[in-house]
C-alpha cells in the first residue's frame, strides 16, 4: 500500500508561486511586456492543458494558485478551471488534463509558471511510477531522498508519493541519520546512535551501513532502521536474514546504485524499501503543453 496522497501545503504553494511568478514578471505587480501591449485586458478565451506524452500527472493544485495570483497582479478577474485529471493519474499524448477560460492575458502570462511546475512533479512522479510498477509482488516499496530543487520539496516529494512511491524523511529535523561523517566525528556506530538517543529520545534513528558488520552492529546498538550502502544482492540477503533473527522490527533499505535494471532483484532480497535519489535530482520533465483553442 502506498503513502496516502494528502495534498500540497498551501503556505508552501502560495509563497512558491509568488516567488514564481516574481521571476518571470518581476516585483509583484510586474509586467509581461509582450502579452500585455498584444492582448487587451478584456480579450477572454479558452486554453487546454494537454500531455504530450505518456506519463503519470502531478502538480495539478499549482495551476488554481497561479491563475489567481497572476489574475491579481493584472488586475482581472481569474480564468475559470475544469479539472479533467487527478494527480497519480496515468495519462496518454492528447489527454485533456484541465479547461482554462477566462482573461487571455492571465492564461498568457501564467502559462509558463504553471508549466515549469507540473511537468517537473509530473516526470517525478512518472519516474517514480516505473519504479513501483517494477516491485509489484514484492514486500518493497520505493522511497525518496533529501536530493531536491531546494526551494521545491514539497512538490518533488509530493510528486513521488503521486507516483506510488513513499516519503522518507523531509528533512535534517524529523528523523536522526547516522552517515559515515556521524560515526567517525562520534567514533563509533554505538556512539552516535547513544548521542542521538540522549539529545533527542523522541526521534527514529536511521544508521548507514555498508558492510555486514557495521549492520549488525548498529542493531545491537538499537538502530530503528538500517540503510544498506552499495550492497550487492547476495550482500543484502546475508544482511537481511542476520537483522530478521536479531531484530525483526528493524526496517532494511537498500541505497546506492538503484535503478531501474536492478530494482527488482534488490527487492526480491527482502529489504523493506528502495531509495533512489534520481527520483527527485534527475527525473525528465513530462511534456505537457497549455494551447490556446478559442479567443472570444
Amino acid at each position: 500500500m502506498t503513502e496516502p496522497l494528502r495534498p500540497l501545503d498551501p503556505v508552501w504553494l502560495e509563497r512558491t508561486v509568488r516567488t514564481a511568478l516574481d521571476e518571470d514578471l518581476g516585483p509583484a505587480p510586474g509586467r509581461d511586456v509582450t502579452t500585455q501591449a498584444t492582448v487587451p485586458p478584456e480579450a477572454l478565451g479558452v486554453a487546454h492543458l494537454v500531455a504530450r506524452a505518456p506519463g503519470v500527472v502531478a502538480g495539478l493544485d499549482v495551476v488554481p494558485e497561479v491563475l489567481a495570483q497572476t489574475a491579481e497582479r493584472l488586475g482581472v478577474a481569474a480564468p475559470g478551471l475544469e479539472r479533467l485529471a487527478d494527480d497519480g493519474d496515468r495519462v496518454a499524448p492528447g489527454d485533456v488534463l484541465a479547461v482554462l477560460d477566462g482573461p487571455v492575458q492571465v492564461l498568457l502570462v501564467a502559462e509558463r509558471t504553471l508549466l515549469n511546475l507540473v511537468c517537473r512533479a509530473s516526470g517525478v512522479a512518472t519516474h517514480t511510477r516505473r519504479f513501483a510498477d517494477l516491485l509489484v509482488g514484492t514486500d518493497a516499496k520505493v522511497l525518496d531522498t533529501r536530493k531536491t530543487t531546494p526551494g521545491l520539496r514539497e512538490l518533488d516529494k509530493h510528486a513521488v508519493r503521486a507516483g506510488g512511491g513513499t516519503n522518507k524523511r523531509m528533512g535534517l529535523f524529523d528523523v536522526a541519520m547516522v552517515k559515515d561523517n556521524h560515526v567517525v566525528a562520534a567514533g563509533s556506530v554505538t556512539a552516535a546512535i547513544e548521542a542521538v538517543r540522549s539529545r533527542f529520545p523522541d526521534v527514529a534513528i536511521q544508521v548507514e551501513a555498508d558492510t555486514f558488520d557495521q549492520a549488525v552492529e548498529a542493531v545491537e546498538a538499537g538502530a530503528d532502521f538500517l540503510l544498506l550502502d552499495n550492497m550487492t544482492p547476495a550482500e543484502l540477503e546475508q544482511v537481511v536474514t542476520e537483522v530478521r533473527e536479531r531484530a525483526p522490527h528493524v526496517e532494511l533499505e537498500a541505497t546506492g546504485n538503484v535503478t531501474l535494471e536492478r530494482a527488482r532483484a534488490i527487492a526480491l532480497t527482502g529489504v523493506d524499501y528502495l531509495s533512489v535519489g534520481a527520483l527527485t535530482h534527475s527525473s525528465p520533465i513530462l511534456d505537457l503543453a497549455l494551447d490556446l483553442v478559442e479567443r472570444r
